[in-house]
């Protein structure tokens, strides 16, 4: 499982940075991992308390995760808003504010899907673009 989870990060990294390549601009690239495949099982309901620090984290972690293949990095500020559904595990929809770390740039929203399964310690950046 762990290497299959390997192979997967690897392979969505590689494609990812042969998308983004010729976007020198950068944070204005979507990214979305076209290997997620889970199925639906249960319907999106909004998140009660966008402030658990547990969501909080979860936005801050896609912010860096982001920043790890685009070329560019983003500081994150905050989660405004979001709704989950829990497959076999949860996907977190979060639309969060974020700036440039390097000035130049406005603030902005953007939306990001993460999936997160608490129990194996598995969470994935499926998508990242801005609301």
């Amino acid at each position: 499982m762990r290497i299959s989870s390997f192979f997967l990060v690897a392979a969505a990294g590689i494609i990812y940075a042969i998308a983004a390549a010729p976007a020198a601009t950068g944070c204005v690239v979507p990214f979305r991992d076209q290997f997620r495949t889970a199925g639906t099982v249960s319907a999106w309901e909004p998140i009660g308390n966008v402030n658990d620090p547990h969501i909080q984290m979860l936005g801050g972690w896609a912010v860096l995760e982001y920043g790890n293949g685009a070329n560019c990095r983003l500081k994150f500020h905050r989660v405004v808003r979001g709704r989950q559904q829990y497959v076999s595990g949860a996907d977190h929809e979060l639309i969060i504010d974020a700036s440039p770390e390097l000035g130049g740039g406005k603030e902005g929203r953007y939306k990001v899907v993460v999936y997160e399964q608490g129990w194996s310690n598995v969470r994935n950046l499926v998508s990242f673009s801005r609301a």
